[in-house]
């Protein structure tokens, strides 16, 4: 169980080949290396220290290789299953929705996309080649992560940027600490799905 100092930057890395970014902390130090592993059938994510990838601190493993429906288990390096984000099927086309679930397999969080025109406008405008590389810059699209008392305890944030390669988690209502590394990991997991979209 990590201590997170929020807020989070999530910073993807443009100059590689794979899909991955970096997690940094609010004092600037780095959290995590997120590294999405290529020509896999199943989307297979490995979360490590930092980017010399020498300390493998969690996987993230789809139970499918189509992912319209898939879940998205956590796993420490023993291979110890503790969580799972699953995509909420037909809900997610028109308004990013996730389902949040622990290590019991019981709902602890949904994640939701706060306001769903703006992921409308950034699928349309997108298409446009040459303005799509500055679509980062105004549309920026955010996301809730809600409690089972309906209370949003995260939000994250596209920032601005190039290319649409910056991401911002807010602690919006203090965490317990029990269910940190899932909500922090439920989200890598959605960024390098939504990002993927657009």
């Amino acid at each position: 169980m990590q201590d997170y100092k929020f807020p989070l930057d999530f910073k993807f890395h443009i100059g590689t080949l794979s899909n991955d970014f970096s997690a940094v902390d609010a004092n600037g130090n780095m959290v995590a290396y997120v590294k999405q592993k290529l020509f896999k059938f199943k989307e297979n994510v490995g979360v490590y220290q930092n980017d010399s990838k020498t300390n493998l601190l969690y996987n993230i493993k789809a139970d499918r290789w189509i992912d319209f429906s898939a879940c998205y288990s956590f796993s420490d390096p023993a291979g110890k299953e503790f969580g799972k984000i699953g995509r909420k099927g037909w809900a997610s086309l028109w308004k990013a929705h996730y389902e949040v679930f622990d290590e019991n397999k019981q709902l602890k969080y949904t994640i939701r996309e706060e306001n769903a025109w703006v992921k409308v406008m950034d699928g349309l405008v997108g298409q446009i080649p040459i303005i799509n590389l500055f679509t980062g810059l105004f549309l920026n699209p955010a996301y809730l992560v809600i409690n089972g008392n309906n209370e949003t305890v995260v939000r994250l944030s596209k920032e601005k940027s190039l290319v649409g390669r910056r991401f911002k988690v807010s602690e919006v209502k203090k965490l317990n600490g029990n269910d940190d590394d899932i909500i922090i990991l439920s989200l890598m997991m959605m960024v390098l799905l939504e990002r993927r979209k657009g």
